[in-house]
């Protein structure tokens, strides 16, 4: 389970999620507006974290930012992370 802490003042504190062969497996955000990201989990499972990237950055809400843009962040920081294991082994 990878573990984000939301950044920005968004309502979600924390995003919650697994990635197998680059498809999001489940997603679980923290606090927030229940339906909207009930809805926005239920439609990303199963989905290619590259096309989550691409559709959701840079949606705003408050403060420059969105849930979803902050799971596209989130997303993004975890390819680097995986990205830089890679390279060491």
């Amino acid at each position: 389970m990878n573990i984000f802490y939301t950044k920005g003042g968004t309502c979600s504190k924390q995003i919650m999620f697994d990635v197998e062969n680059n498809k999001l497996t489940s997603l679980k955000f923290i606090n927030g507006c229940s339906g909207n990201l009930q809805a926005i989990s239920k439609l990303t499972i199963g989905m290619d974290i590259d096309d989550i990237i691409a559709k959701f950055s840079g949606i705003k809400c408050k403060a420059n930012t969105s849930c979803p843009d902050q799971l596209a962040i989130a997303l993004t920081e975890y390819k680097i992370r995986m990205k830089k294991r890679e390279e060491k082994l």
